[in-house]
């Protein structure tokens, strides 16, 4: 395949298949409760349920959002992609660094998290707490069993995106079963209607503690940008990606807002709260009949979860950083493919790294995850923002690629001799999530400074490369979308809508002609 400068390209191996799709996406997302549960509990305490379902009603809008992107433009980079293809370099590049941000975090925040699940067996280690010079209640050990745990995702995902993905596959299915036999025994023998009830009435948060809770729970919501990122290497993605998006957005709903609602007809709010390290697990230990064991093994759950979503992360920054440097956002140094495993090796290494650094720096905090939860808040909310801006610019700008996959809810109108449709439930997701956003400036304390601050970093750098290089910094350059969409398509072995796409540029063309034809050229 060769890019708009009519360079050779080195491509990434097509081995996800539909099972592989659906756990990188449910891989991310399904570890949301693992993490969130508690984070959410503290914050918005007898209404944590409520954040959930609000926070979940705007993940499904960005859930369509991304099905529709990622069907018509199956290559790796997600919300980066979509946006620079809707809004020019420049905004492209500032979604890719918020994506970055978030998959980053998101190896350190999820493999931190894990290792808590594997010391709910230890008691002695999650109970350390040192002090090393002005920084208390430090937890080496922790620290030190999270950086071996991204070690070894870094070899795993430099081995292969199958090897990676058959990871995701085997674990994902026993979670699914398991979470679904923790939700019904818990409904069936231990929630109490009552006790919810209570909690809603004389526990509910206020404005700004509910308004925290519900950020902390979309930042959980974030598999679908998994599942975008491994459209280039997935097998026939126009028909996989649409099944597989569709099942996983309502699957993750169902199963959070189940696990809070649950929990809040079972224990206090408070008890969660205190128990951040492994709520699931102490959920799941207060279950009558099967609590002696369901504790401990919701334990095991939640650790592999965990895992294979801190893994999701290592595959998803790498796939990012990938694109950035195929499209000159970034430095081609980081384009390089193994020569044995094809896989984008530099950036798994470099920006794992990365990782691994943000987990080792919020260690010295005392409340870790909290520390790399604000991070990530600002993070997912500024990428989704973009993305909801590049699918309605993007219906504007080119009607013309093929959507197997089309949000609901359209008002359709002739725009220049060509129909057009207008996303309702587009606007009304970058409504929502831009809500979310400003709540995240509003209420996050860390967010708001080491976000903004991350962003700006990453334009310095930008505008140092760009420059270099003889780029603009603000304007694109050029590129043949019309050509790099055929060869995606290609590559895809989407041969039918290759010749859809063909066929919209002819009648395309012969519109512009016919208007030359009786109106004389343009001046």
């Amino acid at each position: 395949m060769k890019n708009t400068q009519g360079e050779s390209k080195t491509e990434l191996r097509r081995d996800v298949t539909v099972w592989g799709s659906f756990m990188w996406g449910y891989a991310d997302v399904g570890a949301d409760v693992y993490v969130a549960l508690g984070l959410v509990m503290a914050a918005a305490q007898g209404a944590a349920n409520l954040a959930f379902a609000l926070a979940g009603l705007v993940y499904i809008m960005i859930g369509l959002a991304y099905t529709e992107l990622a069907s018509a433009y199956p290559v790796a980079g997600g919300g980066q992609y979509f946006t620079l293809r809707g809004l020019g370099d420049f905004w492209g590049f500032v979604a890719g660094c918020a994506l970055l941000l978030d998959y980053t975090i998101d190896v350190a925040l999820f493999a931190y998290a894990s290792t808590g699940y594997i010391n709910f067996f230890f008691p002695s280690i999650a109970k350390l707490s040192i002090s090393v010079g002005p920084f208390h209640g430090v937890n080496p050990v922790w620290a030190l069993q999270t950086l071996g745990m991204i070690g070894f995702l870094i070899w795993l995902n430099i081995r292969g995106i199958r090897e990676s993905s058959l990871l995701n596959e085997v674990l994902g299915i026993v979670d699914i079963v398991t979470e679904s036999g923790i939700i019904v025994m818990g409904f069936l023998f231990a929630w109490k209607p009552e006790l919810l009830v209570h909690q809603w009435t004389t526990q509910f948060p206020t404005l700004n503690n509910f308004l925290y809770g519900s950020s902390l729970a979309i930042i959980s919501y974030v598999g679908l940008e998994s599942i975008s990122q491994a459209a280039q290497e997935t097998r026939r993605p126009a028909t996989i990606i649409p099944r597989t998006s569709l099942s996983l957005i309502f699957t993750v709903f169902i199963f959070a807002t189940a696990f809070s609602t649950l929990s809040l007809g079972v224990l206090p709010w408070q008890v969660l709260a205190e128990a951040q390290a492994n709520p699931v697990a102490k959920l799941a230990s207060v279950i009558p009949y099967i609590g002696a064991f369901a504790g401990p093994f919701a334990a095991i759950l939640g650790a592999t979860i965990l895992l294979i979503s801190s893994n999701t992360g290592v595959m998803g920054a790498s796939r990012v950083t990938f694109s950035m440097s195929q499209l000159k956002l970034i430095s081609p140094w980081f384009n390089e493919v193994h020569a044995k495993f094809r896989t984008p090796v530099r950036t798994i290494i470099v920006f794992s790294g990365l990782g691994a650094l943000q987990a080792a720096l919020a260690a010295l905090t005392p409340r870790v995850l909290n520390t790399l939860g604000n991070m990530y808040a600002f993070g997912a909310s500024l990428g989704y923002t973009l993305v909801f801006i590049a699918l309605i610019k993007l219906r504007f700008s080119d009607p013309y690629t093929p959507r197997p996959f089309t949000m609901p809810l359209n008002l359709t109108f002739n725009r220049k001799g060509q129909k057009v449709k207008f996303p309702l439930l587009g606007a009304f997701g970058l409504l929502g999530v831009s809500t979310i956003l400003f709540a995240v400036i509003l209420t996050h304390t860390i967010g708001r400074i080491a976000g903004p601050a991350w962003i700006i970093a990453c334009l310095c750098y930008y505008a140092w490369y760009r420059r270099k290089n003889g780029m603009p910094v603000f304007r694109s350059i050029k590129r043949n979308w019309e050509r790099d969409q055929i060869d995606i398509l290609t590559s895809a072995e989407e041969y039918e809508l290759v010749e859809v796409y063909k066929q919209a540029l002819k009648e395309r063309d012969e519109r512009a002609a016919k208007i030359v034809k009786h109106h004389g050229p343009a001046e």
